[in-house]
Formats: structure tokens, sequence, C-alpha cells
């Protein structure tokens, strides 16, 4: 019997889903100055009250953002028109009671940040990122969505979004609550360049630019070619590209001085925000190239700790430094095998990996594992107080990526790559989207390699814990050097001052640099070194050129309004450069060339 009753609850279960729906209505009565009117309408709900709130996060993001600032004049009404009580029971969350299967929830968005968390409405066009803009309800996550755009009249403005059209003129829709805050909505005079891939099965695949940015169509053309470049060296490490879920996918950019600069990836688009002018240079490509590979990478290859993304919280995850800092190593990769950046070029981008793990503080003290974790802090989230991340983090992005880098080329030394890894884990995790935790990679790369001590022990000396690499003899078979940038030259950190009377101290000092070893730290002024007086940072220079590593100087300076003084011992600047053999005056092998080849050129059939 109970079995049975269990049963039947479950059907009515279903049948109330199945007949919910969810329906916005998206006006711009005062668009010059930044505002939207929203409503949201529920239909067939069984409920007698429901709880419409904003979100606090927002995917692709991990820090909270408190949206619910932006909206205001929240009202309700019944099916027949009638005013209901509005309660407002947390900052971001309105209570409606007395419901009978119909309630419409109307209020006014206020959007003047356009970039890929926030959103921007203007009279020159719309920029919506859909938790910054959108009332949800908390019951109803698993209902479909409609939303309708009410476009200012006369006007000639293109919508593009990965939402799904309709037979109807800026009418969209989603299978629920999860898709519908995935997929942002750009809304203007845009220009849309449209072009296809061959797949690994020969169907192509869709791709489209809708591009808000003032310049020629022939070079609106000409940058959505080197788009698609990017797209083909993309394929080429998975193998084939995802099976997208409106069957395209749509890169979506603002490039002009009125935007904040972002890019947040989506499941079947990408919103990019420049804030430069448009003149398709391969300088602007980075960020399509990180975007587009999150396609796979977090997008279907998927942290288990962000599935499904929580709107109401932070998400915490332990995997960034492979979501995030592998993307962000392939990102500058496949713009090197697409031939948008020289070699000599990309050794700047190694150098700065380089750096990144064996010159930071926070690399040094915490793992990749416990870098990601900060996400929730540090991700766009904001602030008041001072903190110490230049002593206890280093960002996830490029410490993940310097991951990448080594493994890679420690790899690609036993005869084996991390192309061939990642099509591993899309085989495993992302092409069945089963979403993955940190021992589901360890045991991918014991597969991939077939040496479980191998896996075992660089995930205990680099993923969880925070050793140094050896990336000189790796650097070397490509033939690559890497070298102290200033040998013998005296240190005594690397700091940002203001100029005036003396030096003032703009950022923290770090551990195990000179100033931080004789008590300096922000905030400080500095007035004299070595006897002389200083005020700006090329008289700094000038008295460090006279002296050498191991030298001890005084230096003078004010603390809160104190004199004191102290001793530097100074040090070399620890910071790396990588170069190629032919810079350096060296011959390259043919051994060299033949690694260096397989691991930069172009994968492109």
């Amino acid at each position: 019997m109970k079995k049975l009753l269990g049963l039947v609850a479950a059907q009515l279960v279903c049948c109330y889903v199945s007949g919910q729906k969810i329906h916005y209505d998206v006006s711009f009565p005062n668009i010059v100055h930044h505002e939207a009117r929203i409503a949201v309408s529920v239909f067939d709900a069984p409920q007698k009250e429901l709880f419409f709130r904003m979100s606090r996060s927002s995917p692709g993001r991990y820090a909270t953002h408190e949206y619910g600032k932006n909206i205001y004049d929240v009202v309700a009404f019944d099916k027949s028109g009638k005013s209901m009580a509005v309660q407002r029971v947390d900052g971001d969350v309105y209570k409606i009671a007395g419901i009978n299967g119909f309630v419409k929830v109307e209020y006014t968005l206020y959007a003047n940040h356009a970039d890929g968390t926030y959103a921007g409405i203007d009279a020159s066009s719309v920029h919506l990122n859909m938790p910054a803009a959108f009332m949800w309800v908390k019951e109803l996550e698993k209902a479909p969505i409609t939303v309708a755009f009410k476009l200012p009249k006369p006007n000639s403005w293109t919508t593009a979004t990965q939402l799904k059209t309709t037979g109807e003129a800026n009418v969209f829709t989603a299978p629920d609550l999860q898709y519908f805050m995935d997929s942002p909505t750009k809304i203007g005079k845009l220009t849309v360049k449209e072009w296809s891939v061959p797949n690994a099965d020969n169907k192509p695949s869709q791709f489209s630019l809708a591009l808000e940015a003032n310049g020629s169509d022939s070079l609106a053309t000409a940058f959505a070619g080197k788009i698609k470049r990017i797209t083909e060296e993309a394929r080429m490490v998975f193998g084939e590209f995802p099976v997208f879920d409106n069957g395209s996918y749509t890169f979506l950019a603002s490039i002009n001085p009125y935007v904040k600069g972002d890019g947040m990836e989506h499941r079947n688009s990408t919103m990019i925000a420049l804030p430069v002018a448009f003149d398709g240079s391969d300088n602007l490509l980075g960020v399509f190239s990180h975007e587009f590979f999150h396609t796979w990478n977090v997008e279907r290859i998927r942290p288990k700790t962000l599935e499904p993304f929580n709107f109401e919280k932070s998400n915490m995850s332990f995997e960034l430094w492979f979501a995030e800092g592998f993307t962000q190593y392939y990102g500058e990769l496949l713009l090197e095998r697409a031939g948008f950046h020289s070699l000599e070029e990309y050794c700047q981008t190694l150098t700065f990996l380089v750096n990144t793990k064996e010159n930071t503080a926070g690399a040094k003290r915490i793992s990749p594992v416990q870098a990601s974790c900060q996400a929730v802090f540090v991700d766009a989230g904001v602030a008041v107080d001072k903190t110490n991340y230049p002593n206890t983090y280093t960002s996830y992005y490029p410490y993940g990526a310097s991951v990448a880098l080594a493994l890679d080329l420690d790899l690609r030394a036993k005869g084996l790559n991390l192309d061939d890894f990642m099509k591993a884990v899309w085989q495993k995790h992302g092409k069945p989207e089963v979403p993955y935790q940190v021992a589901d990679l360890q045991n991918v790369l014991a597969d991939y390699s077939k040496d479980k001590s191998f896996a075992k022990l660089y995930f205990d000396k680099y993923i969880h814990g925070h050793e140094s690499f050896n990336y000189t003899p790796l650097f070397a078979k490509a033939g690559l050097v890497l070298k102290k940038q200033s040998e013998g030259q005296a240190w005594i950190g690397d700091v940002r001052y203001n100029e005036g009377t003396g030096l003032t101290i703009s950022s923290n000092t770090i551990i195990g640099s000179p100033l931080y070893g004789a008590g300096l730290d922000i905030d400080d002024e500095i007035i004299k070194i070595d006897g002389q007086a200083v005020g700006n940072t090329g008289g700094l220079n000038t008295i460090l050129k006279a002296h050498k590593p191991g030298d001890h100087i005084t230096v003078d300076y004010k603390h809160r309004g104190e004199v004191k003084s102290g001793m530097l011992e100074l040090k070399e600047n620890p910071r790396m450069v990588v170069v190629t053999y032919e810079n350096d005056g060296r011959s390259v092998t043919p051994e060299m060339q033949t690694f260096r080849k397989a691991w930069l050129s172009s994968k492109v059939k």
C-alpha cells in the first residue's frame, strides 16, 4: 500500500510540474536611464505561497554577487489583475501568499555594468546576464520558461542568445531555470557572421559571431575568420566538437569603450566584453580562445562541486586549477598553434607561467586545490578591507596553467602529450557528462599514462602539494632556455610605489623580499636608501645599480608618521625568463625541432 501511495504521489507531482510554467515579459519604458520593467508570471502553480528571489551568484563566477540590490518597485497581481501583498523576507527574497494557481510579479531592474557577470541597459543596446536581471521562483526550478522582449520602437535591433527560438520574434524558451540562467542575451545593432566547421563525423557544426562594435563589415568578416581558426584548433585537441543543444554555438561579443572587460563561458555561447575600440587585431583573440575552450572544459567536463549550480550562494570548487587553469594554458597555446602568436611572443607567456609557479608567495605555500577554494572570495568578489593575498594566494588561472605546462612537457618527454590526456578526460567525463572530482582526474592520468605511480606522485606533489617544478630540462627538449632575467643585479622586492617626497609603498611587501625582511609594508614611505633621498623609482634604481646581491644597506622610512630605520639585505631578483636557443646564441638540434613542432605547431588537418 505504501508503494502504491508513493507511486500515486509521484504521478501527481509529475502532473503539477508538467503543468507549471513561467513566463517573463521584458520591456524598456525608461531605457535612457538604464531601467527595464520585468514581469514574471507563474501558471498552474499548486502552491499557495511562492518565494521569488534574485540570484547571489552566476554560472562561471564563484563568489557572491548581490544582484538583488538593483531591483525595486516590486508588486504582485492575481489572475484578475488585483494587487497581492508582497512580503520581503530577505534582502533579495519576496514571498507571495494566497496564490490560486496564478501570480504575476513585476519589478524594475537597474542595469549599468555591461560585462559577463552583470547587466547593462542603454538606449544603444541591451546586455543581459540572466542572474543579474531575472527573479526566479524557488519552488519551480524545473518548470519550463518563456521570455518575451518588447523592444523600443522604432529600431532595427537584433537579439542574440543561446535560448531556443520560437515562431515569434523576440520570444524565446528554456527547458528549466539552470539553462535559462546560463543563457546571456545581447540585443542591439549587432553584426552577425556565421560559419560552419566539419566535426569528426564530417557533419558541420554551426557557429556565429554576434558583434557589437564600430567597424566595417569586411573587418568583422576577417575577425570572424580568425575566430573560426581558433575553433578548428580547439577541436583538434579533443578530436570533436560537443553536440550543441540548439545545433549552434554563438560568440556574443561587445568590443567598444562602453562595456567592462570580461569573458564568461556558457554551454552553447560565451559573453565577451572588451572595453576598447574594435580594430580586428590579433590582440583581441585571447579571451575568445579561452572562453571557447570552456565549451568542453567546464561546460561539459564539469566539476561535481558545480553541478548543479547554486544561485543562492557562492559555489566552492576544488577543481578550478583544472577547469580554469588548464583552459588558460590552452587558450594561449591555441593562439600560438593558429599562428596568432610568434614563438618569441609565446615565450613571454611561458615566462609568466614559470614565474607564477616558482616566484609567487601563494604558489609556495598553498596547493592548486587550495587556491581553487579561494575563488569564493577572489572571483570578482568585492570587499573594502585589505587582504594579505599577495603572500597567501596565487590565482588558480595561471597557477593551474603552470601545472598544465609542466605536465604537457613531462608527458611529451615520455612520448605522450597533454592533448591526448584531455581527450581521455573528455571521453570519460565530458562526452557522457559525468561530473568529476580531483581523484577522477588522477585516475584518468593513471589510465592514460599506464603508470599509476606516476599519476599518484604527480597529484601528491603538484596538485595536493605545492612542490617546485624543474622546468629547465623540460624546456631544453624544445630548444628553450630558462634563465635568470636580472642575474647579478641587486633587488629589494617587487612592489608598487606612489612617488612624492619619498616612495610610498602601495602594495603588500612579499615574504622573502628584502623589504619584507626589513619590516616595511604597505603604506610605509621610504625616505632614504643607503643614506640617499629617494622620491621616484628612477632614483631608487640608480642606488641599487651601485650595489650587488648580498650587500647590506640602510633604509629610512615613515610608518604612520614615525621615522624608523632598518637594514636591507639585498638579493638577486628571482624572476626567470624563457627564450629560444636561437635568441640565446645556441644551436637547435633536429630532435629539439621535432619536439617543438609536435608541441606548438598547428594540429588542423
